[in-house]
């Protein structure tokens, strides 16, 4: 069939199954916004900013496993994107973005909201294209969301010049479009496979260290069988989050700078990690050069970039995770593995020396408990998001997750203000869950505008900020590591936040006391609207354990700084 470029987009879009855009219109978009007016298949969500719309369509896929899609114009509407892809580009969410260019005759002349978008995000995208004959739409069309989706995920971006955008050419999704340079790995190799069991069932200390690939290959499932046939002990990256339920015997919580002592003190002795879809990024690891010298090291990952670019493996396997699981699984009885139970034991020694826990008070609320109450008022009815601070640390380590893509938070990049946008594309892609978004009184303010957007297309998402009047985290480092210099750090002029949020359609609650809280949360889930909860809570709390910079992961600043 001929159509136009604006007509291929949505008709590709249809095709691929897709529910819903976050978007913002302007000018050099404005022939693809003609197009969506005049469509029912999908909802177009307009968000108040292009950051929004891109973070809202990177949760969408976090927590549904689909493909996200966000549709912004040129110039400023790319520039405003680019944290979102980046943000997404770190943490390998499948993403589509279509940004509006300047008409092909006057690329280069510097014109009107002219932006090299191609350049700009060559380094925060899997891939990216800029669309100069309208015989090329088809096909760029139908490889981004093949590379989107597939192999190591990442956001691809689409630049669609106006003039293409209003052309005509035949459009053909069913046509094949070959990739020979494009070809991941997703079988893992049997040999390799077979040395590596071999291996971790002779190992004595063994530990499972979880990424965030196992929650992207949806891979949970298999590695929880694979822990229960093998009995070794898991930890798990803040990115991997509810792979093994927050109760499981297994599980001995997050490592890295703020994880708990007995996983940090388990990759410290282990004598052999299995590590499952992680990278070995510098906040899991600590000082490298100490990291796990007793062990030897398997490293699944689909991405052959990954491994040995940090830590080198003894056993590298490439392949898609969920796949390579199924393999493991197939082979498992095959082999005899060591007891762990006196390793458990000793584990579960370090759980109780120096369990996750903080000093509760009856003068002022503590931050960790709004989110252990919330998760005990909530637990798995709700998928929680965070923004980026101390609050989002003590939400990895105090609500009680139950599975995977239930905790959506900015990983790699550590994007202050995803926090609201993320709330609202989780609720948008699970209707029947409570959306709950942890943040701090610096972070709900970056995108705070979103809240209309919830309002406006009934999401109502539940935003609990922790209020201590601070940029948390930074003052935290300021105050152990700068001799309490506090630069720009202590937020003494705040807004309403019940005034706030009802001049934007939703409801307000401040909360002192414990019962207040409790009080207010129901009432803002009963309420149907988007929500803020301003919590005052101590604002001199700081977040253990913490590995400082250049430090191994077993030397850790404990509670009330105490060294065990």
């Amino acid at each position: 069939m001929i159509l136009t470029g604006s007509q291929m987009v949505i008709k590709a879009l249809v095709l691929e199954g897709v529910e819903v855009v976050f978007g913002y219109p302007g000018g050099a978009i404005m022939n693809v916004y003609d197009e969506i007016y005049k469509q029912t298949d999908f909802q177009h969500i307009l968000t108040k900013h292009e950051q929004g719309a891109v973070h809202a369509a990177d949760a969408y896929a976090r927590s549904s496993g689909k493909t996200g899609v966000a549709i912004v114009t040129s110039g400023p509407g790319f520039t405003n994107a680019v944290t979102g892809l980046a943000t997404a580009y770190t943490d390998s969410i499948p993403m589509v973005v279509i940004s509006g260019q300047v008409p092909t005759s006057v690329i280069g002349t510097d014109a009107f909201q002219e932006i090299d978008a191609v350049g700009i995000s060559r380094s925060c995208t899997k891939h990216n294209f800029l669309v100069n004959k309208i015989e090329d739409l088809n096909r760029v069309l139908k490889i981004a969301f093949h590379i989107a989706s597939t192999g190591r995920p990442g956001p691809v971006l689409i630049d669609l010049p106006k003039d293409v955008s209003n052309m005509k050419a035949e459009f053909n999704y069913k046509q094949d479009f070959p990739l020979p340079t494009y070809k991941p790995t997703t079988k893992g190799n049997l040999r390799q496979i077979k040395n590596a069991m071999s291996h971790i069932s002779k190992a004595k200390r063994p530990v499972v260290y979880i990424g965030g690939g196992a929650v992207l290959s949806d891979s949970y499932i298999e590695i929880r069988k694979f822990v229960k046939k093998t009995n070794i002990p898991v930890v798990e990256t803040l990115m991997a989050r509810g792979i093994l339920s927050h109760d499981d015997k297994l599980l001995f919580g997050m490592l890295g700078m703020h994880g708990e002592y007995a996983a940090n003190m388990a990759m410290s002795e282990t004598d052999m990690i299995i590590c499952l879809g992680a990278r070995f990024d510098d906040r899991v690891t600590g000082r490298l050069d100490v990291f796990a010298k007793k062990a030897h090291i398997v490293h699944i990952d689909i991405d052959p970039a990954t491994i040995g670019k940090i830590v080198k493996p003894n056993y590298p396997i490439v392949g898609d995770l969920n796949i390579v699981m199924k393999q493991i699984l197939e082979i498992t009885d095959e082999y005899k593995f060591n007891d762990h139970s006196s390793w458990i034991k000793q584990l579960q020694n370090y759980k109780e020396k120096e369990p996750i826990r903080y000093i509760d008070s009856e003068k002022i609320i503590k931050p960790q408990w709004v989110i252990e109450q919330t998760g005990k008022m909530l637990g798995d009815t709700a998928i929680i998001s965070t923004d980026v601070g101390q609050h989002q640390m003590w939400t990895a380590q105090f609500y009680p997750f139950g599975y995977p893509r239930q905790f959506l938070t900015s990983g790699g990049l550590g994007t202050m203000g995803v926090g609201l946008p993320y709330a609202m594309g989780a609720k948008r892609a699970n209707k029947d869950k409570i959306s709950i978004n942890f943040s701090g009184d610096g972070s709900i303010m970056m995108n705070i505008q979103e809240l209309l957007t919830c309002f406006q297309y009934e999401l109502p998402i539940i935003n609990i900020v922790l209020n201590n009047r601070r940029l948390g985290m930074v003052r935290q480092w300021q105050t152990f590591f700068y001799g309490e210099r506090f630069a720009e750090t202590l937020l003494d002029t705040q807004p309403d936040f019940i005034l706030l949020a009802k001049s934007m359609g939703g409801v307000g609650y401040q909360v002192h006391t414990k019962s207040q809280f409790d009080i207010a949360l129901k009432d803002a889930i009963a309420s149907n609207r988007p929500a803020i909860i301003d919590v005052i809570v101590d604002k001199d709390e700081n977040v253990f354990p913490m590995v400082p910079n250049g430090h191994a992961l077993n030397d850790m600043m404990l509670l009330e700084g105490d060294k065990r």
